[in-house]
């Protein structure tokens, strides 16, 4: 073939061995319960013999179920859409144009993106900063529920756990005070569609109404692969709400790698092992070997890696580990956060820990501690209202006093300290430009006034 650049790149890519700790899970290996030739034998569409995902009563319906039951959840529906089409599936549920929800100020863009597709307003529920491990923590239950009473209009309380660092929010807790102000719990799970075969409970068993997740990030399946599970909502309900955020043409190979997925995991135990029998000595070697310090979690698959005796920050340390064909998932300024796998095996760790070694020695990074983030921003207009209205770019560091358009969400803490709609202030800018962010870049602000 010629003149194709992607599958070149790719292709390219792939020759030089990378070793991989990002999504999608399965790290570029081979899927253990697909043949080669399933890529294309399995891509169907729909058909009396091969179902439909948006009507049920099929084997569609019968392999959601067995998802269902293994999280303890009423029902469940397939996703090739990845988790924002959960996420705004879950939405439609629960919320109308003109309502409110509490919001976990720590989501995902897709929450803040689909909350303006339907024109609901959120109150936010801020992340508690962890200055010893710097990083955010789980949501305070007390704190949903002080603002739950002041805003009892509220219909949902939408919470992120797992986050990115592997923090888990006190699901059960959350759970009751949605339930006691007559609202509904929807839980972003995304990165915890692992939980259930890593010994952890799930959001379902705990209280959950709705959760949403990635099957792509932790599980080995294909990118997009994701799942909504309810309680309290009629299957039909569901469908008909999934199937205006859904494709309707889902993809029949990452249904039928979610439905295999599963039944793989119960055979095998696969993640049990990696968690039980790889990954300990795997922790052990790298505070001994290497210049890291791993950031305590509470996901036993993720590795959070301070970066603070490298002499690098996060941000250097990953440029200089994908020179050397290594990939992690994400970075910030202190820490570098590893997606592991039930595929991933003793010589891929040993890859790992030698170049860690080796492209890394001991040293202070010049950093002083990360300051708290900065009281919330005044909202000027509604979420809806900033993403849909003209926009510019301009200098960040000339933007104090405007609407922004978009949001602006430094890792750390991975919680936006603007979003749109909310007024840039010189505190945010100090903010930033004290934890290193390039406030010379441009950003996307409204054209709007300062004030409505």
């Amino acid at each position: 073939m010629s003149d194709t650049p992607l599958y070149d790149s790719l292709k390219s890519l792939e020759q030089r061995r990378p070793l991989r700790f990002d999504m999608p899970s399965h790290h570029g290996k081979p899927l253990p319960y697909f043949a080669p030739a399933d890529w294309t034998a399995l891509d169907w569409t729909e058909h009396n013999a091969t179902g439909d995902l948006f009507t049920g009563g099929d084997c569609i319906e019968a392999a959601e179920q067995r998802w269902a039951e293994r999280w303890e959840a009423e029902g469940c529906l397939f996703l090739t859409g990845g988790s924002t089409e959960g996420v705004h599936t879950a939405l439609h549920l629960c919320c109308k144009p003109g309502d409110c929800i509490l919001a976990d100020r720590g989501s995902h863009r897709s929450l803040w993106n689909g909350l303006a597709l339907l024109d609901v307003e959120p109150v936010f529920l801020p992340r508690p900063w962890d200055g010893e491990r710097e990083i955010s923590g789980p949501i305070d239950p007390a704190a949903a529920e002080a603002l739950w009473d002041e805003h009892p209009e509220a219909k949902a309380l939408f919470v992120t756990s797992p986050t990115y660092y592997g923090v888990l929010s006190d699901i059960p807790a959350l759970a009751a005070v949605a339930h006691r102000h007559g609202g509904v719990l929807i839980v972003d799970c995304a990165h915890g569609a692992h939980l259930p075969w890593v010994g952890l409970p799930t959001p379902c068993q705990q209280g959950a109404d709705l959760t949403i997740l990635s099957a792509h990030k932790e599980l080995p399946a294909p990118g997009q692969s994701a799942l909504l599970l309810y309680r309290g909502f009629s299957p039909e309900r569901v469908r008909q709400a999934g199937r205006i955020y859904g494709s309707s043409s889902p993809s029949y190979v990452m249904m039928a790698a979610m439905d295999a997925v599963r039944g793989w995991l119960d055979e095998t135990g696969a993640y049990a092992h990696l968690t039980q029998t790889v990954l300990p000595p795997v922790r052990r070697r790298l505070e001994r070997e290497t210049a890291f310090r791993l950031t305590a979690n509470d996901d036993p698959a993720r590795l959070v890696l301070s970066t603070r005796g490298t002499g690098c920050t996060g941000f250097q340390a990953l440029e200089r580990l994908e020179q050397a064909d290594i990939f992690i998932e994400m970075a910030d300024l202190t820490h570098l956060v590893l997606i592991t796998s039930c595929l991933d095996n003793e010589a891929d760790f040993d890859r790992l820990i030698t170049a860690l070694h080796d492209l890394f020695s001991p040293a202070p990074l010049d950093l002083p501690p990360l300051p708290t983030p900065p009281p919330l921003p005044p909202r000027v207009c509604s979420l809806r209202r900033a993403l849909f209205s003209p926009r510019e770019e301009r200098s960040l560091k000339d933007c104090a006093g405007l609407v922004s358009a978009e949001q602006i969400a430094p890792y750390p803490p991975g919680v936006p300290i603007v979003l749109p709609g909310e007024q840039i202030e010189k505190k945010h800018l100090a903010y930033l430009q004290k934890i290193g962010y390039n406030i010379s870049q441009n950003g996307i602000v409204c054209s709007l006034p300062p004030a409505l």
